[in-house]
């Protein structure tokens, strides 16, 4: 089966070694997206997981899907504190397709400002 990576330019180029999403037969893999570079990069722990949900659902719409067609998300989160506001945001935005999920507290991400960082899997 072929291998196909893709970068987007809307979301930003990669200034490292990384690719946005890897396409292996009818699954997408994402790279892990943050808030960083986006209006929400310095804004709650809802508005950057609204600012990443967008940027999936980018990335979803160019291989012809949705969000929809999320099969698994793995969110990374820097304070306990912001669970529930992350979940307000996950289950707007998953409406009724909700995915298999694993949530992950970290000490922090690469950027202070960071709360959130979700990657996901795709099956479009």
């Amino acid at each position: 089966m072929t291998i196909a990576r893709q970068n987007f330019e809307a979301l930003g180029l990669p200034v490292g070694p990384y690719t946005h999403a890897v396409r292996h037969a009818d699954t997408v893999y994402t790279s892990g997206f943050t808030a960083f570079g986006t209006g929400a990069q310095r804004s709650s722990a809802g508005e950057q997981t609204r600012a990443v949900l967008d940027q999936l659902e980018h990335i979803a719409r160019q291989y012809g899907g949705s969000l929809a067609d999320l099969v698994k998300v793995t969110v990374f989160i820097t304070d306990a504190a912001d669970i529930p506001a992350i979940r307000d945001v996950l289950e707007a935005g998953y409406g009724s397709t909700i995915p298999a999920s694993s949530l992950i507290m970290v000490s922090g991400l690469f950027a202070p400002e960071l709360r959130v960082e979700i990657e996901a899997v795709f099956g479009l």
